[in-house]
């Protein structure tokens, strides 16, 4: 068999595309909302860390977990602060579940394997920024990270109001002025012979 170096064909190129999308900028915003929020930083280099960087200080879910609890206080119960790789993952897992609950889309979230693998950076650190907006949303008195989200609008209109809208001409954009398209012949007839 041969010997074929790691990632290649279609994944390397995903891969390649994925890292593309990583932003230092992005990155650096969410670090600094998360030192903010707990209060210590997550590295003692004062520069940004990059997919590496935040992958290996993120990896455990220990810090997100301790976000969530901040955020929500006793949203996860008992944070493992063990090694083992599915103790880990079961972090993460309660990280997500929480940040659900806390009203987060499953869309913004990411996937256990994302992060723990460092499959896919770009979604944990967008992840993060989802939460930071939620959390302005559901009125944390903390730093906010990202801009706030909408609220509803739900308007209520009058009868009167309603009835007006129902003498509104359909075709304002313009009108045909009886125009159709009887009498058209598109293309060759067919003709049938005896």
């Amino acid at each position: 068999m041969a010997r074929r170096p790691k990632g290649y064909g279609l994944t390397a190129e995903i891969n390649k595309k994925i890292n593309a999308k990583y932003d230092i900028e992005v990155e650096r915003e969410a670090r600094e909302w998360i030192e903010t929020l707990l209060g210590n930083p997550l590295s003692d280099d004062s520069g940004d860390l990059g997919s590496d960087g935040m992958h290996a200080v993120l990896k455990d879910g220990v810090l997100l977990c301790q976000v969530m609890n901040r955020l929500q206080p006793g949203s996860i119960k008992k944070i493992n602060e063990s090694k083992m790789a599915f103790k880990q993952m079961e972090n993460i897992s309660k990280f997500l579940e929480a940040a659900e609950r806390y009203g987060c889309s499953k869309t913004d979230m990411f996937q256990t394997v994302d992060l723990y693998e460092k499959t896919n950076m770009v979604q944990v650190i967008n992840a993060v920024h989802a939460l930071g907006r939620m959390a302005q949303k559901n009125g944390f008195d903390g730093p906010g990270l990202g801009p706030k989200e909408s609220h509803q609008n739900k308007r209520e209109f009058s009868e009167e109001t309603l009835r007006a809208g129902n003498c509104v001409i359909g075709l304002q954009a313009g009108s045909n002025k009886g125009a159709s398209q009887s009498g058209m012949n598109l293309g060759k007839t067919r003709a049938i012979l005896d």
